[in-house]
């Protein structure tokens, strides 16, 4: 019976990990710009409309403000979290006009952990790290200066292969396919995102905005760029993922 009682631990346990390994999830990245759509307006509402009509598990948000005096000191990511019902978790890249501005990633889930990883800049640059239960995310916004998001390539791999579970990068990299900074990330990440162009909202003609993982750790089974022209200068790029 002892024995009996154990191998249906182990079943379990195995069967377990099976699930979390093969897990379904949507992902969003979306540089809101501060939540100032192509008109130049601050909208909250209807940035969290954006959201909220897609219900993706986790959103990666690039270009946001925390207290600062341009959003009227008010924080942008919990005015987002408030709207849509998810946990919010803000990384700062620098101080900015009497508060801070960086990344921030929403969660239905609430994190296991939180880290922050410095990167190199013009404007110095954050990589958000957030573990949960079956996976970690980590969004970014990387430089406008070609140096600066090839030098910040081994920082991310770094703390990528400090996780045991899939790895996620997720955000606006600056850069398109085929550009040196994709060819050296791909040494390391699987791209799951299309090559649709994500920027400008109104024309987009760039694609610069991506869902990656490291290692291959998941497999892509849907990716499409929202058809947003207004809501911020960046469309929301939306994949659709499991782990592996």
């Amino acid at each position: 019976m002892r024995k009996f009682v154990v191998l249906v631990i182990l079943l379990l346990g195995m069967a377990s990990v099976s699930l979390g390994q093969n897990k379904q999830l949507q992902i969003m990245s979306y540089n809101v710009r501060h939540c100032a759509g192509m008109d130049l307006v601050v909208d909250y509402d209807r940035t969290a409309t954006v959201i909220s009509q897609q219900q993706p598990d986790v959103v990666a948000l690039q270009e946001l403000d925390s207290m600062t005096g341009r959003s009227g000191h008010r924080d942008q990511l919990d005015e987002l979290a408030s709207r849509t019902g998810y946990h919010p978790i803000f990384g700062a890249a620098i101080d900015f006009d009497g508060g801070q501005y960086g990344v921030g990633i929403l969660s239905h889930e609430i994190p296991l952990s939180i880290r922050r990883i410095p990167l190199p800049g013009e404007e110095p640059r954050v990589l958000l790290v957030v573990e949960l239960e079956d996976y970690v995310i980590a969004c970014t916004h990387l430089d406008l200066e070609e140096a600066q998001r090839m030098a910040s390539v081994p920082l991310i791999v770094d703390e990528a292969q400090r996780w045991q579970k899939p790895f996620l990068l997720v955000g606006d990299w600056n850069d398109e396919p085929g550009s040196e900074l994709l060819e050296l990330m791909t040494q390391y990440f699987t791209v799951l995102s299309s090559d649709e162009a994500t920027y400008p909202a109104d024309k987009p003609t760039e694609c610069i905005d991506y869902v990656a993982a490291f290692n291959g750790r998941a497999e892509a089974l849907e990716s499409h760029v929202i058809d947003e022209p207004e809501a911020s200068d960046h469309r929301p790029l939306v994949v659709w993922i499991r782990l592996r």
